[in-house]
């Protein structure tokens, strides 16, 4: 039987109502080899109190607090403390199935390829149902995050890649986590179990991530990661030209449909979509 260690980390900020939930699906799990670190990120609610609880109920559980620095400092600090040789982020919103570490940690073993194994996932809260991804590709995650932050991968893919790059204080950390650490190769693994369940808030983080700070984050992005998306769309000069052909193409697409429509309204009902009637014969 694999025994290997997992570090869950749990980041904490203004969440500590939804923490006990997130905790108590960490306890539930039938894979018993675990440790699970909560980040107090400077958190002006009573964090630290219902954190002291669950340290008392099971000594897996630890605590570390810190001064705010936002997500991806928060994840840093407990992965660093980490003794487990897998990491498993999860927000302190968020729950996780019982047997998510129980199907996941065996499939680093059948494929040493693997660098990351996922599941499928639900949405629950303000919003409720399947919480339906595209699949991946390094391509697809070319173009939009598809991969949510509760993902397992090893300790040391997070030493090689210098850990969450914590400039990008607004979000998209996950996304770019995981080009850095899945564009020069490695497996990933999507499970056919629903595995983690997210929680939807009207106020959410991918809300926030609007305006300014996306285009931002995008500018990010594109610098970091020149190599990978000029990999997958080619240069950005063929890119301004693929972008400049589509909109040709649409334009003339539209302005045919129009046409068409235009003479079907002509001929069947004595009238043109731009206004001018037609008339009958007398």
């Amino acid at each position: 039987m694999i025994t290997k260690k997992v570090s869950i980390i749990v980041p904490c900020y203004n969440q500590a109502q939804y923490l006990s939930e997130a905790l108590q699906s960490v306890l539930k799990q039938t894979y018993t080899n675990w440790e699970c670190i909560i980040v107090n990120d400077g958190s002006p609610d009573d964090t630290a109190t219902i954190a002291n609880t669950w340290i008392i109920k099971d000594s897996r559980f630890k605590y570390l607090e810190k001064e705010n620095g936002g997500l991806s400092a928060a994840r840093n600090s407990g992965i660093a403390i980490a003794d487990g040789e897998f990491i498993l982020p999860l927000d302190a919103d968020d729950r996780i199935s019982s047997k998510y570490l129980e199907l996941a940690v065996p499939e680093f073993e059948r494929d040493p390829n693997l660098k990351l194994v996922y599941c499928k996932a639900e949405k629950f809260g303000d919003e409720s149902g399947n919480w339906v991804l595209p699949n991946f590709s390094l391509y697809n995650i070319s173009q939009n995050n598809l991969i949510f932050c509760s993902a397992i991968f090893r300790k040391q893919e997070w030493k090689i890649i210098g850990g969450y790059d914590e400039k990008m204080i607004y979000g998209w950390e996950d996304w770019e986590f995981w080009i850095a650490m899945l564009k020069n190769g490695g497996g990933v693994k999507k499970l056919e179990e629903v595995g983690f369940y997210y929680r939807v808030k009207s106020n959410s983080m991918l809300d926030k991530t609007k305006g300014l700070k996306s285009d931002y984050l995008s500018n990010y992005l594109s610098v970091k990661h020149a190599d990978f998306f000029v990999e997958h769309y080619g240069s950005f000069k063929k890119m301004q030209q693929e972008l400049e052909q589509n909109r040709n193409e649409y334009e003339y697409k539209l302005k045919s449909e129009k046409f068409a429509i235009d003479v079907f309204c002509s001929v069947f009902f004595g009238f043109s979509i731009f206004g001018k009637y037609k008339k009958s014969k007398q």
